[in-house]
């Protein structure tokens, strides 16, 4: 029986049920529940199936959201998956850490009157069913094309660059600095996050195509860009190498025993196994009292991550809650957790003790100014400082490119922040033969943004493989202002 547009709309959000937070802050256990097939085909009713679809626009990858929808309304979370991987290589990864409240869902019709539809658990719901139930049907490699495409960077551009060139009949080695796969899925998000069993079975999945991954190689040390074109026999590459040189503030005391970034904090924890110590030989300094710097994402899962190591642990932001760029769904699952909040605090200085260990931070108080032309307000110190103990400090500023393969070749042209420069067209960098996308040309973004780089630059290297996209010195723009390129703060990227 077809449901009106009105009764669609009168259907209030199926909420995601939660593990309790006095319980997960003592453990790493996934904190969403899931969904029940019976709560994913009630929210599924709330979609209006748009003849003109905005959510599809607000994904970097256009994954056709209201035909998995309908399919999950109709009770058939298989095919809403097959449907799902036609363009997201991904979906329990994505399901599960997109931004989506800040992409396929900001544009949502229904959003305009209450809730959007929940299109992230829903794409969440129909990966896992897929999972439990075994329906996975690998896609079909035609035959060799006798070209061979390296791909430097395991993360989830790296991952879909493989993907898409090996479906197109490509051979590709995937080759990876870490004794793993998986980069930032592994590395930067905890395992309450994203379960590392999910990112391994997609890493499986490619394997079990045909396409190989090389560990413990560093492209641009152990390997040359040269060596890959030249001796190694490689017909084009794709880098993939991340966002992984930390930002850190300048302040006095930086330099102190027990301050980290949040990417060796994390990297420690979760790649390194530091909670197991000695067994695993990399260890972790984590005090009693930890001071987070920055609201984002990341600060978020650092934050976490401390208090379920037993910390007492404290957020400090320049700004306000409502300028918090974490997603809305991470903060407040943060705020349920027992943490403390320092908005409108700017660290000063991180005052050491007589061994250089951290034992206190200071900061200066902030108020936020009138709008700006862009429309944000501005911190402004207002001459108060405050004293707060800490014993470990993790600073959450975001990441610069990876510099090694950039250092290494001159070719390859980057701009003052050392971002990979490319044609925005093709992905096409300054160097014949290498293609680069996501965090390495962004400067530092989201997981399906990387991935939505990666599926264009593979087509444009399918194309540059068969002759189709000839090399002449593509246009790699270096002014912000320059035709086809979208200027936000320092990163630039391709106008989708």
């Amino acid at each position: 029986m077809a449901i009106s547009t009105k009764e669609r709309m009168g259907i209030p959000l199926v909420h995601m049920p939660l593990n309790n937070p006095a319980q997960r802050v003592t453990n790493f256990e996934e904190v969403p529940i899931g969904y029940t097939l019976e709560q994913a085909q009630t929210e599924a009713k709330r979609c209006l199936q748009c003849k003109k679809p905005a959510c599809v626009e607000g994904c970097p990858v256009g994954i056709d959201i209201p035909g998995f929808i309908a399919l999950i309304e109709e009770g058939k979370p298989a095919e809403a998956a097959k449907k799902i991987r036609e363009t997201n290589f991904l979906p329990a990864e994505c399901g599960r850490v997109c931004p989506q409240d800040k992409q396929c869902q900001a544009p949502c019709v229904v959003g305009k009157k209450g809730d959007p539809v929940y299109i992230g658990g829903l794409e969440r719901f129909a990966a896992d069913w897929e999972r439990s139930h075994g329906t996975y049907a690998p896609p079909p490699i035609p035959a060799s094309t006798g070209k061979k495409v390296a791909v430097v960077g395991s993360g989830p551009a790296g991952l879909t660059a493989a993907y898409e060139l090996r479906v197109r009949g490509h051979e590709v080695i995937v080759f990876e600095a870490f004794h793993r796969g998986g980069g930032v899925l592994v590395y930067g998000i905890p395992r309450f996050r994203l379960p590392l069993e999910l990112i391994d079975e997609d890493i499986k999945l490619l394997e079990n195509i045909g396409v190989q991954f090389a560990y413990d190689v560093i492209i641009g040390n152990a390997l040359s860009l040269d060596d890959l074109l030249g001796k190694e026999g490689f017909d084009a590459v794709f880098i993939g190498s991340g966002a992984g040189l930390p930002k850190m503030l300048g302040i006095p005391g930086e330099n102190s025993n027990g301050v980290y970034s949040a990417n060796e904090y994390l990297t420690r924890i979760y790649l390194m196994q530091s909670m197991k110590f000695p067994r695993y030989s990399t260890p972790l300094y984590n005090g009693r009292k930890v001071a987070v710097i920055g609201a984002g994402n990341t600060g978020m899962d650092v934050l976490r991550t401390a208090k379920r190591l037993g910390s007492d642990v404290t957020c400090y932001y320049r700004r306000t809650r409502a300028e918090a760029p974490a997603r809305t769904e991470e903060l407040e699952h943060a705020e349920q957790e027992f943490l403390h909040w320092k908005w409108l605090h700017n660290p000063v200085e991180i005052i050491a003790d007589e061994n250089n260990f951290v034992k206190q931070i200071k900061c200066e108080v902030m108020k936020l100014s009138e709008p700006d032309e862009s429309g944000r307000k501005k911190p402004i110190g207002t001459g108060e400082f405050v004293h707060d103990d800490a014993d470990t400090v993790v600073f959450s500023l975001g990441c610069d490119v990876n510099p090694i393969i950039p250092t290494s070749d001159k070719e390859v042209r980057v701009n003052k922040w050392g971002i990979v420069m490319v044609d925005l067209a093709t992905y096409q960098t300054s160097k014949k033969g290498v293609f680069a996308g996501g965090d390495a040309v962004t400067g530092g973004s989201t997981v399906i943004l990387a991935m939505g780089q990666a599926k264009s630059a593979a087509q444009s290297i399918d194309k540059f493989l068969k002759g189709e996209l000839n090399w002449n010195a593509p246009n790699v723009p270096t002014d912000p202002k320059a035709p086809g390129v979208q200027w936000s703060g320092r990163f630039m990227t391709a106008k989708r």
